[in-house]
């Protein structure tokens, strides 16, 4: 998340700390906020694109 380390200069610990909808409060603080949730055909894009899989580290 380059905005996040790059744009609000966040650590990776506050980073990973923050919930979603402070991580949104401060992107719309800047003006950057993206509103509401993916639609569907936008959600399965990013799954093709970031499958969950046992490779990746991920259990099961």
């Amino acid at each position: 998340m380059g905005v996040a380390f790059g744009l609000l200069r966040l650590s990776p610990a506050t980073f990973w700390a923050m919930t979603p909808r402070e991580l949104n409060a401060a992107l719309e603080a800047l003006g950057i906020a993206r509103g509401g949730a993916p639609e569907r055909a936008e959600l399965q894009r990013l799954m093709q694109l970031f499958p969950d899989t046992a490779e990746a580290g991920h259990d099961g």
